[in-house]
């Protein structure tokens, strides 16, 4: 069943057609814009999520998920930014969980701490995305107020049985289970995949196999 969306950003570009995020989102960092992208994905899917909580009873518990960046954590006026976004389109708190990558989550520890406790009392869901491709401290797993892993595609694309991705995952899902964080499997793309992360215990993924990318008429 359908339990949330993830807000995906494209680039349409009236000559050079869609242009994808690993090739844009830095340019915007280094154009010191990456602030204002951000903000502007708030406000289009805190807004659109409610327009679907609205328009159909049977999303009412839908949530939006949102990657932020490095930048944006260490912004003073990320926790107003979110409030206002969550002010403007009328959601509740509970509805919005932000993601953030490990390796960002890591080189920004100290400094991401204290605006995370905050989001967290807002009421904001976290999440670490791309999750077994940096080096988290199992000390910090166990205090960071985040809900949910999200297990790294590469691993979920390797998973066969007896693989070394295969030992990895389990273990990714039964660390989440121990600490109370919800674990999400990325890039499923065969039924292969799915059924071996279900015996695994994980029960939350995303993928080609469960659904591709749909733009809002084709969600409506």
């Amino acid at each position: 069943r359908l339990v949330g969306f993830e807000a995906l950003v494209r680039w349409c570009h009236p000559t050079l057609g869609v242009i994808a995020p690993d090739v844009f989102v830095p340019i915007a960092e280094e154009a010191g814009l990456i602030m204002q992208l951000t903000d502007t994905v708030l406000s289009c899917a805190c807004g659109q999520l409610k327009a679907w909580h609205d328009r159909h009873p049977q999303f009412a518990d839908l949530k939006v998920q949102i990657n932020i960046s490095g930048k944006d954590v260490a912004h003073a006026g990320l926790i107003g930014r979110v409030a206002r976004a969550l002010e403007d389109s009328g959601i509740s708190a509970r509805h919005l969980a932000l993601e953030l990558t490990e390796n960002i989550l890591m080189k920004q520890i100290e400094a991401a701490l204290p605006a995370l406790e905050k989001l967290r009392a807002l009421g904001v869901g976290l999440s670490v995305d791309d999750f077994g491709t940096g080096y988290s401290s199992l000390s910090h797993l166990s205090t960071l107020p985040i809900d949910s892993l999200k297990v790294d595609r590469s691993f979920v694309r390797g998973l066969r049985s007896d693989t070394k991705e295969a030992a990895v995952v389990r273990a990714v899902v039964q660390l989440g289970n121990s600490l109370g964080k919800s674990v999400v499997a990325e890039g499923i793309e065969t039924v292969s995949q799915f059924d071996q992360l279900r015996e695994m215990g994980c029960d939350v993924g995303q993928g080609f196999h469960l659904g591709h990318p749909l733009s809002v008429p084709q969600v409506d």
